[in-house]
């Protein structure tokens, strides 16, 4: 690419480092001047509002790590003392409890437009891949961060999902007590999850550099999912999607800001803000609100089958419901990407987007009664979604008719 580089050094400090190290030649060619699809949506924007959002969550996880004590006799009121004593330590802590929430939102757009536009679609697997491993990675550091306060809910969110690890045959006990660092959730526990909370974001900033080198060897889908055909189908990423995504990321930081000010505390389970008593169980024990759909699914499988328990059974149905989505762009084999031209898969689609939204309800609420029952259904849904639907549409579905081109759907076949 370099030979047929537009750019050229300004002055002589420039070109002694260009010679040397060629980082703004990279960033022009790679970052400035990539050629986007001039028809991007604001769904698109989610992308940039993530790394801001990763960005936060770090630079705040940073500042609060040094005034924070992994132990489990004093972290609670480390946390307590962040809140009241240190400078500027209320607004850092809300702005990281309330980010990880904001993070998740941006995240679960991200993914839900990605699966409605076909962006896992050859050539783009890899990309999609490396976006459900960020998932998982985000997942685990939030499950772990969780943990760190130190509330009731702290203490046994992580006792109930460590015993996850028990459901495993022969080796599961042993798994379980290498992860708590003991039999029990205790003080080696909430060192060693302070410690991987720590470490996680820098590996998931690695995994989004991946994530944008693979994005960045196809291209960009775009809203029509057609292929890019000649320069008249994109425009520099700079000044035009900076600004689009700057602009997103604005709007996007306002409820963040709202939350933060206003209300930091409202996305919270009250009992966390209550120390940790290995005594006393809280009448109902929930994960954070953005685990909610796969602890649901976890939940629903309570019968046995096939020497299977029902403890192992939920824990196959949970991990199962993560692999479907590593595994979608073999499940979904239609030739068109953008669902936008798919009649028949709008409608299922927008189911598979209700029922998400129900799993997440179902999650919250006591496993009793009819809560039961629909959590059941919303599971089958979830899995009917990714192993029936999606592959038997591929076959029987007739799409509308493409553009022939990005031009055409943006100008109208009139000026095409």
């Amino acid at each position: 690419m370099s030979e047929h580089s537009t750019y050229t050094p300004g002055n002589a400090v420039e070109k002694w480092l260009d010679d040397r190290l060629p980082v703004v030649r990279f960033a022009k060619e790679h970052l400035m001047d990539f050629p986007t699809p001039k028809n991007l949506n604001y769904w698109w924007t989610f992308g940039a509002i993530l790394v801001m959002c990763l960005g936060v969550q770090i630079v705040t996880g940073i500042i609060l790590a040094m005034h924070y004590t992994p132990n489990v006799a004093m972290a609670f009121d480390s946390v307590e003392h962040i809140r009241r004593d240190v400078n500027g330590g209320r607004i850092i802590q809300a702005t990281h409890a309330v980010g990880a929430s904001m993070f998740f939102v941006a995240l679960y757009i991200h993914m839900f437009r990605g699966l409605f536009y076909g962006s896992y679609k050859a050539p783009r697997e890899i990309l999609w891949i490396l976006g459900v491993v960020i998932f998982l990675l985000t997942t685990a550091t939030a499950f772990m961060g969780y943990i760190l306060p130190w509330g009731q809910m702290s203490f046994w969110g992580a006792t109930v999902i460590s015993n996850i690890f028990s459901a495993i045959p022969l080796v599961g006990e042993n798994i379980k007590q290498l992860v708590l660092g003991g039999f029990a959730v205790d003080n080696p526990t909430l060192n060693r999850f302070f410690s991987l909370h720590y470490l996680l974001p820098f590996i998931i900033a690695a995994v989004v550099v991946l994530h944008i080198w693979a994005l960045h060897v196809p291209g960009n889908n775009n809203p029509v999912g057609v292929e890019v055909k000649d320069s008249r189908d994109t425009v520099p990423f700079h000044p035009y999607y900076t600004m689009k995504d700057l602009f997103g990321m604005v709007l996007f930081m306002i409820p963040f800001a709202w939350f933060v000010f206003f209300a930091p505390d409202i996305l919270g389970h009250p009992d966390n803000y209550i120390m940790a008593n290995s005594q006393v169980t809280p009448a109902h024990i929930v994960p954070e609100w953005y685990l909610l759909p796969f602890y649901t699914i976890l939940r629903a499988i309570d019968f046995n089958v096939l020497f299977i328990d029902s403890k192992l059974g939920g824990v196959i149905a949970m991990g199962g419901a993560m692999v479907m989505l590593l595994i979608v762009p073999w499940l979904d084999t239609s030739k068109v990407r953008s669902g936008t031209f798919r009649p028949l898969f709008k409608w299922f689609y927008a189911l598979f987007v209700l029922n998400f939204i129900g799993l997440m309800y179902l999650g919250a609420q006591p496993a009793e009664g009819i809560y039961t029952t629909l959590a059941k259904v919303c599971t089958a849904y979830y899995f009917i979604y990714f192993l029936v639907v999606l592959p038997v549409l591929s076959r029987i579905e007739t799409p509308k008719p493409l553009p022939t081109s990005i031009s055409e759907s943006v100008l109208g076949k009139a000026h095409a």
